[in-house]
């Protein structure tokens, strides 16, 4: 009797259990720090040196045209007593011109330089949430969110998948920057 007592109650504990530990999944959740794949990518330090590059041109362009500008108001206040008050004028009107079309030119640059960042910040954040994505499908995540705009307070390190996105990343923008290196090297074989 009590071998039989026993054994219903080690059928009923295992049968019990069972229903538990099948049900029990464990939620796979990773986390994605987008900044850092713009700062450590290959991609994202070819367009940050794109962007520098980029902004040191209109730099010299807005240091040229500030260069113009100074020197017409040092001639203007050198020779404002001697000259007619037609010259003066048309040569104060010269001058509010040219510093309004300074400060149009900083805003118009400024917004380009914005528009670049954005579309370069863009094209990374497709590639990105991509191999995200098929990261998280080959690896059973449940859940992949982005550290700053996910609303992530706190996450271990043991979640970040930043490094291997990052990796994966560089491997594919080498082979595209393979294939054109290819496509321009056979342009230019036909080209000779």
């Amino acid at each position: 009797m009590k071998m039989r007592t026993v054994f219903i109650s080690v059928i009923f504990c295992l049968f019990c259990t069972a229903g538990v530990v099948y049900g029990a999944e464990v939620a796979k959740i990773g986390i994605i720090d987008f900044q850092t794949v713009i700062d450590a990518s290959i991609a994202g330090k070819r367009s940050a040196v794109e962007i520098k590059s980029q902004g040191k041109k209109m730099e010299q362009v807005l240091k040229e045209k500030e260069a113009k500008i100074e020197e017409l108001q040092k001639s203007l206040e050198q020779k404002a007593l001697v000259m007619s008050l037609e010259a003066r004028e048309e040569k104060e009107r010269n001058f509010r011109i040219m510093a309004n079309d300074l400060q149009s030119l900083k805003r118009r640059y400024l917004e380009n330089l914005k528009d670049l960042n954005l579309k370069l910040s863009d094209e990374i954040k497709k590639d990105v949430f991509e191999i995200a994505e098929e990261i998280g499908r080959r690896e059973g995540y449940l859940l992949i969110l982005e550290r700053r705009f996910g609303g992530v307070v706190y996450a271990p390190d043991t979640i970040d998948i930043t490094d291997r996105v990052i990796e994966a990343y560089d491997v594919l923008d080498t082979k595209r920057a393979g294939k054109k290196d290819k496509s321009t090297g056979r342009s230019e074989e036909k080209e000779s």
